[in-house]
């Protein structure tokens, strides 16, 4: 990100309603371009789509909300195992600016993180966005997990569909407690909660 960003890292309930107003804003633009279906949760003025973030880095330009990450402490089912994780999604970056923000997103989150005393973050992309996240990983603050499945409920349940959705998907891991070599094997993560 240029030199002109400026990060703000802040807990959920220090924002206020224009800061909502802005980052739905923000999102319906980001996420609008990769399909309607997208954007939808953020059309009611909401900046977020399933799980509320506890925190979040947002980054500020002169042109408003340039880049976004939330971050959610929760337990998560790893095969066998419950872990604590800070589960990092919401990510988002402005169109003009792209190639340009994830690794700053994390790394502005990285004192929140160490601050949370959580094992590990984990987040989750689109097998499309590989070619992206493994740049992102050659810098050895993450690591890509594989044939693993992840389970999450829907924000929404309605009387005809499923309450939950398994996915595959590439699990991004950030060791921050622990090594990765803790981080337990399964094919299959148990999200417990909606996606954030």
């Amino acid at each position: 990100m240029s030199a002109g960003v400026r990060w703000k890292i802040t807990w959920e309930n220090d924002l206020e309603p224009s800061d909502h107003a802005e980052l739905s804003e923000f999102f319906r633009a980001t996420y609008g371009p990769t399909g309607e279906f997208n954007a939808k949760p953020f059309e009611t003025g909401r900046s977020w789509a399933g799980a509320r973030p506890e925190r979040r880095a947002i980054a500020y330009d002169s042109k408003g909300v340039a880049s976004h990450m939330g971050l959610l402490r929760r337990f998560i089912k790893v095969g066998d195992t419950d872990l604590l994780v800070a589960e990092l999604g919401l990510y988002g970056v402005r169109p003009d600016l792209e190639g340009l923000g994830i690794a700053h997103s994390i790394r502005a989150l990285a004192p929140a993180l160490q601050e949370l005393a959580v094992p590990f973050a984990f987040g989750t992309v689109r097998h499309a966005m590989r070619n992206h996240v493994e740049r992102f990983c050659r810098d050895g603050i993450s690591n890509i997990v594989t044939g693993v499945r992840v389970r999450s409920t829907l924000p929404d349940v309605l009387p005809d569909m499923p309450s939950t959705r398994t996915e595959d998907v590439l699990v991004l891991v950030f060791p921050i407690g622990r090594p990765m070599s803790e981080w337990p094997s399964g094919s299959l993560i148990e999200r417990n909660g909606c996606e954030l």
